[in-house]
């Protein structure tokens, strides 16, 4: 009991003070060792798990009863100019920078509600995740992802629907928006 105290007085210490300038919704939990970084925009919805060891270091949208697992990474795709003249990467602009002009600027991962997101999987800037979608452990997401898809893979592709049947679906989605909307 003491310990789920702890829990909770330390994730509101998360979201009221540590990363206040972020909007992040009710129910959130982060495991140990969490980094959260955005430029410009990082909403987080409501009942949201972040495990250890994972951070998001760009801008992102996400929904509601979004599960990420423990070493989740969630990053930019152009966060150094590597196209610089005369400058070594390492000292390249990069998007930090207040004055930073180049790729990437504009780049949202959107993450829909429903969805799960495995071990040590790595989401690339701009990428949209559907509704319902499972990304598999140690998946490299490059691509948008389909909703109610389970994806794997380096780069990530479906490898099948996540329910086996349109009813089944269907149900889901009923009973989703009954108790969850």
């Amino acid at each position: 009991m003491l310990i789920d105290y702890l829990k909770k007085l330390r994730d509101l210490y998360l979201v009221k003070v540590k990363w206040s300038q972020y909007k992040i919704g009710k129910g959130f939990h982060a495991g140990a060792r969490v980094s959260l970084w955005a430029r410009d925009t990082l909403i987080i919805g409501d009942d949201f798990y972040i495990g250890r060891d994972s951070l998001i270091e760009t801008d992102c949208i996400i929904g509601n009863h979004v599960m990420l697992g423990n070493k989740v990474a969630m990053i930019g795709r152009y966060d150094h100019n590597f196209q610089q003249p005369g400058t070594p990467i390492r000292l390249a602009s990069q998007v930090r920078d207040n004055d930073y002009k180049w790729r990437g600027l504009h780049d949202v991962i959107i993450v829909e509600d429903d969805v799960w997101i495995g071990y040590g999987t790595v989401i690339m800037g701009g990428v949209w995740i559907g509704t319902g979608s499972i990304i598999a452990s140690g998946s490299i997401v490059t691509r948008d992802v389909e909703p109610y898809s389970i994806y794997a893979g380096s780069p990530a592709v479906k490898l099948k629907d996540r329910f086996d049947s349109v009813e089944d679906l269907e149900k889901h989605k009923q009973l989703y928006k009954l108790n969850y909307q």
